[in-house]
């Protein structure tokens, strides 16, 4: 532990830094609902916080691209005036980015969800302040995965790859990572899990919060 040398690390948002569970799955929910098709369960839904929604909709659901953006325009209309705050910090979150800025790091978030939703939810919970660069989706600029925010955040901060961590609960975020060029840290008290994690080659797994700071 504590051998990690680089100064910049990116966090990916939903099951990493918040819980977002709740907020994501009322909101497909509506959506099924708008779109008068069969509402799922709660537990049938859970894959569907962290990856690209349109990735989503187009492969899990079956829609095509058309039906797919539709899909989308229901689901952000509920998640943007309601759902994004139900959720919540994951204990130790706070403290975490506090030591990690204490030890010199830069912190950015590199996120699949929509750019601006994320800077809303992390001003709500007070942490915004903790990140150089809050990096999310942007389709218009041409950022539709993982990857291409990754890449979006580290020109913002003018970054050398050989210097830069990312950290996420998801295959997505350690793959999106690897086509970058960066190592990833998995966490496992978020979404995903070790299994998964070792399958997709993360790098690190870490178990908590604390965790994370020691491996620095």
């Amino acid at each position: 532990m504590g051998n990690l040398k680089q100064t910049i690390i990116l966090f990916d948002l939903d099951g990493t830094l918040t819980d977002s569970a709740e907020g994501v799955i009322r909101s497909a929910q509506y959506m099924q609902e708008k779109m008068g098709i069969e509402k799922w369960a709660d537990e049938d839904l859970k894959f569907i916080v962290g990856p690209p929604l349109m990735k989503t909709f187009t492969e899990d659901f079956a829609m095509d691209a058309e039906t797919a953006e539709t899909a989308l325009g229901y689901f952000r209309e509920r998640y943007t005036t309601v759902g994004l705050f139900e959720n919540r910090l994951y204990p130790g979150i706070e403290e975490m980015l506090i030591a990690l800025r204490a030890k010199g790091k830069r912190l950015a978030v590199a996120t699949s969800k929509k750019e601006e939703t994320a800077v809303r939810i992390l001003e709500h919970f007070g942490v915004a302040k903790y990140f150089e660069v809050i990096g999310g989706d942007n389709r218009a600029a041409g950022r539709d995965n993982k990857a291409k925010v990754i890449a979006y955040v580290l020109e913002q901060m003018q970054a050398e790859k050989s210097d830069v961590m990312m950290v996420g609960d998801r295959k997505f975020d350690v793959e999106g990572a690897h086509a970058i060029g960066i190592p990833c840290i998995a966490v496992e008290y978020g979404y995903g899990d070790r299994a998964e994690f070792i399958a997709c080659g993360a790098d690190v797994i870490a178990g908590t919060t604390e965790e994370v700071v020691e491996l620095f």
